[in-house]
């Protein structure tokens, strides 16, 4: 058993604590990580949001729990079983598990693998839990992992082994933020070479919708976001053209389409909104395709469009998980990528923290700031 100070959201928790924690030795088909590197996802903010204001957050789950589901470290020690890793490995955590024996792992559907559908409760499938204090509570491991932390131990199949010469705090990213942006234009919205793409919200996961559009072989990559740092990003990184204002999006697409309308809407902001939606839907033309990934509160009812102009336009509306990617596949092809000078990483990390600044660093997040924040825990 281990020590460790790991980020907690405790129950009717407005903001994220530090605790002092004992962390489980590995069981049967996990393994120990120590964290070098941890990414600020805007999903484990989800776990807060609205609490200030009397609202019910956009994800709730157990409390108490070790929130972040982005990590990257080194095996520290493996339980029986573990067939795959060893103490020394380089690794990145996925904060999808795939088991590998479920309907949707057995059938290629493995973002929609039974055990991630659970994760994020932050129990175990034996249920019970890997973080203790020391009068024997248990704590919950957001998505079964609880990145914010120096220590964890996890399920083998939340982990993928990576090449050793790669940087850590930047394959870190490649755990949730980059395979679902670029997941949701290249595998969800399945963008083709010469396609129109709107991309609404360009944050930590936007960002890559805009690099997948565009290395799929987009014409057209449009962005529409409120902050201006991060639409001068995305320019540099394969949009077209950026707006603030989704009407004057729509009448760029308007024109540079004849008419034609979006192949693709993706919906990437930080809490989806019934607007939103609704714009999406109109901006995409005949046969076209919106997908949502970003969430919203469970009880909100978002999607509100006609079925008569979805009908008579052939268009989709669909939710993706994860990009609807493959994370032992997917994961280790992106770091490929990468490392050949095609994927940006490092133009994403916009600042590192310590675990002890990690509200500062979601506050950053919020104010529209940084790209993606990074804790280092070395």
């Amino acid at each position: 058993m281990k020590r460790t100070l790991a980020a907690v959201v405790d129950q009717g928790g407005a903001e994220f604590a530090l605790r002092e924690l004992n962390v489980a030795d590995p069981g049967l088909n996990e393994v120990q990580i120590r964290f070098v590197a941890s990414g600020l996802c805007h999903s484990d903010f989800h776990m807060i949001d609205g609490v200030k204001d009397g609202r019910t957050p956009v994800l709730g789950g157990r409390k108490p729990i070790v929130v972040g589901h982005e990590g990257a470290g080194v095996i520290e020690a493996v339980g029986p079983g573990v067939t795959r890793l060893a103490p020394g490995d380089h690794v990145v955590c996925s904060f999808m598990p795939a088991c590998g024996a479920c309907r949707y792992c057995a059938t290629g559907r493995t973002s929609l693998c039974d055990w991630g559908a659970n994760s994020m409760d932050g129990t175990f499938p034996d249920g019970k839990f890997r973080y203790t204090d020391d009068d024997g509570r248990g704590y919950g491991s957001i998505a079964m992992l609880g990145t914010f932390s120096r220590y964890a131990t996890v399920q083998q199949q939340s982990v993928i082994k990576i090449d050793d010469w790669l940087p850590l705090e930047s394959a870190v990213l490649v755990g949730c933020g980059v395979p679902t942006g670029w997941g949701t234009a290249t595998s969800a919205g399945a963008v083709h070479v010469g396609d129109t793409v709107v991309v609404y919200g360009v944050g930590g996961i936007g960002i890559n919708a805009v690099q997948g559009a565009a290395h799929a072989g987009a014409k057209y990559v449009v962005v529409v976001d409120p902050v201006e740092f991060k639409r001068e990003t995305a320019l540099k990184l394969g949009a077209t053209h950026a707006f603030t204002d989704p009407v004057e999006a729509a009448e760029k697409v308007n024109e540079i389409t004849w008419g034609q309308g979006a192949d693709q809407a993706l919906v990437t902001v930080g809490v989806v909104r019934e607007k939103v939606v609704q714009d999406a839907f109109d901006v995409v033309g005949k046969g076209g395709t919106v997908v949502v990934t970003g969430l919203g509160a469970p009880e909100d009812l978002t999607i509100h469009v006609s079925g008569a102009v979805m009908t008579k336009y052939e268009k989709t509306i669909k939710g993706s998980m994860f990009g609807t990617l493959n994370p032992h596949y997917d994961i280790v092809k992106l770091l490929r990528l990468y490392d050949a000078g095609i994927l940006k990483l490092d133009e994403l990390r916009t600042r590192t923290y310590r675990l002890e600044d990690v509200n500062e660093g979601y506050q950053d997040m919020i104010d529209g700031k940084i790209i993606r924040g990074v804790i280092l825990h070395d």
